[in-house]
């Protein structure tokens, strides 16, 4: 007969613990955002997929197409193409392919540049029904970027 009743006033006092936790939350300002129409602000430390960073004197890659991100990519899921132009120093990338479905976002890539030419991007809206529409030309996509 005890344990019953001692269950009856356990149930009941942690019903009412529930009910002044919900009380309490009922009144203050809601965490959700109306997404499509507002957006959070991403945190510095973010790590969304790479992106060529540009020299703001040329408006060209910093990337000399040394190979080292994709050398350091344990996902195999960078490739790249360079030349070197005639009377230049030094090479130019041509072609930057991100194979975003296989990318585990682990820096390494961006780790091993020594040029400073590759960063983690803030988009975090990337939604397709397509797989080929995460294998990223980073070359086109900076560029487009530059161009707005």
């Amino acid at each position: 007969m005890w344990n019953y009743l001692k269950e009856i006033f356990s149930g009941g006092y942690s019903l009412l613990v529930g009910m002044w936790i919900t009380l309490r939350h009922t009144f203050r300002r809601p965490v959700t955002v109306q997404y499509p129409y507002e957006s959070l602000k991403m945190p510095a430390r973010y790590r969304g997929h790479i992106q060529l960073v540009f020299d703001a004197a040329t408006g060209q890659p910093k990337c000399v197409a040394c190979m080292a991100c994709a050398r350091a990519c344990p996902s195999n899921c960078i490739s790249l193409e360079g030349h070197k132009p005639e009377g230049a120093t030094r090479r130019v990338v041509s072609k930057y392919t991100l194979d975003f479905t296989s990318c585990s976002l682990c820096g390494l890539c961006v780790e091993s540049c020594s040029f400073d030419a590759l960063e983690f991007s803030k988009d975090y809206n990337l939604a397709a029904t397509k797989k080929d529409e995460y294998v990223m030309d980073l070359m086109k996509q900076a560029q487009g970027k530059q161009e707005k």
